[in-house]
């Protein structure tokens, strides 16, 4: 598949298959991570792949979507601030920008290979940091709820045009 095809074909997913992953297919969605670049190289970022029953259904429990019950993986991507690069002059923190990057690979490298994605932000953070006896220092980005998607039709995507993004100077 062709880079545009990819990421013209790339939807969030909200409704899974009960299908496991298989393993290969895993390990090379986390090796495509891997390689995502980051600032100065330092990759404040981490992935938990959260799929054993208990951890899994607590998980769930910390987002407010119904839909997030069907997905059978749920990765968490975290970043941690203490090892981010911070940009001289306004001392910017990179881990947010760093973890988007990393979660970005994931969900191109999954749909690449027939596995749905999509972003949840708005989640239980406290509460998700304390199931998975997070440290101080790492803070959750994202939940990223993967499986065989239900219904294969892509759905139209909403975009701004390309004069409403893009300056020329």
């Amino acid at each position: 598949m062709d880079f545009k095809t990819l990421v013209n074909s790339r939807h969030s997913v909200r409704k899974f298959t009960p299908k496991e992953i298989e393993a290969d297919k895993l390990e090379l969605i986390f090796e495509s991570a891997q390689k995502a670049p980051s600032a100065v190289n330092f990759q404040p970022y981490k992935v938990y792949a959260i799929k054993s029953n208990d951890k899994l259904e607590a998980i769930k429990s910390c987002y407010h979507r119904e839909w997030i019950k069907t997905a059978p993986i749920i990765l968490l991507i975290t970043g941690n601030h203490s090892m981010a690069w911070k940009r001289g002059g306004d001392n910017k923190d990179f881990t947010d920008v760093d973890a988007a990057i990393f979660a970005d690979h994931i969900t191109l490298q999954a749909a690449e290979l027939g596995i749905g994605t999509c972003w949840v932000c708005n989640f239980d953070v406290n509460a998700v940091s304390e199931l998975l006896e997070l440290s101080a220092e790492e803070e959750p980005i994202c939940l990223l709820p993967m499986g065989y998607p239900a219904n294969t039709e892509i759905p139209p995507k909403k975009r701004k045009s390309i004069d409403e993004i893009v300056v020329w100077i």
